[in-house]
């Protein structure tokens, strides 16, 4: 039988060949970034590894930033979607348990992709500028969206143990703008308040991705787990 209405075409050979080189320059690409930093990143130094000549590879990614925006939109819409997964394996009113997945689901996938965490959320690629308002941006927003929104609804229990005297003038213009459109009815604390979970949840995540957990922990994810309890206890959500 033949594919059944609206479903998409198998590749042909010469599209899958693409994919699958495509595929393998980022790969590349991010161990050049492991091994020699985030400015090592080179589409002639890929092409010669692979035996391509630079005209071949520049059909594929016409220009390093090209290739590191292609790399960061991978990177940002897997942990978007590991992020949003986890959270909605939790019942909406468990605000408390949403927090508690978001969080393990951010280190599991950091430790599952430790140079694509680097390269998010770590030392810039020296010369490069994102596309504004391209799909890295976008999704960078849906996973800070995600975690706003659950600070958000912890507001009405977190607020009566936090300070309140934040005022929109102490925040980013960028980033109370986003609060704004993406959720209008949350108060400048509340704002704030998701960034200090946020610092957190990350800070641990990076310590650890960096190698300085281990020579002092037998047992990082105990030492997480335990942070992740603290940290919904004090925004009495337990």
């Amino acid at each position: 039988m033949g594919n059944s209405e609206g479903a998409p075409a198998a590749m042909s050979r010469r599209e899958r060949l693409r994919a699958e080189t495509s595929q393998e320059i980022r790969t590349i690409a991010l161990r050049q970034m492991a091994e020699e930093g985030p400015g090592s990143i080179s589409l002639r130094g890929i092409a010669r590894e692979m035996r391509m000549t630079p005209r071949a590879i520049y059909s594929y990614f016409p220009t390093r930033d090209d290739l590191v925006t292609a790399l960061i939109d991978e990177i940002s819409d897997s942990l978007a979607e590991a992020v949003e997964t986890a959270d909605a394996g939790v019942p909406e009113s468990d605000t408390g348990g949403r927090l508690m997945a978001w969080g393990q689901a951010l280190r599991e996938w950091a430790l599952a992709n430790p140079e694509g965490f680097r390269l998010f959320y770590g030392s810039p690629v020296p010369g490069y500028r994102p596309p504004e308002g391209g799909p890295v941006d976008q999704t960078a927003r849906r996973v800070c969206r995600n975690l706003t929104g659950l600070v958000a609804a912890a507001w009405p229990r977190a607020r009566h143990h936090q300070p309140e005297d934040t005022a929109w003038s102490d925040l980013h213009p960028d980033y109370v703008a986003k609060i704004r459109k993406d959720l209008p009815d949350a108060p400048p604390a509340a704002a704030a308040l998701a960034l200090r979970v946020w610092g957190r949840m990350h800070g641990l995540v990076a310590l650890e991705i960096d190698g300085h957990i281990r020579p002092v922990s037998n047992n990082p994810a105990a030492l997480y787990h335990a942070e992740m309890l603290d940290l919904v206890r004090s925004l009495s959500l337990d």
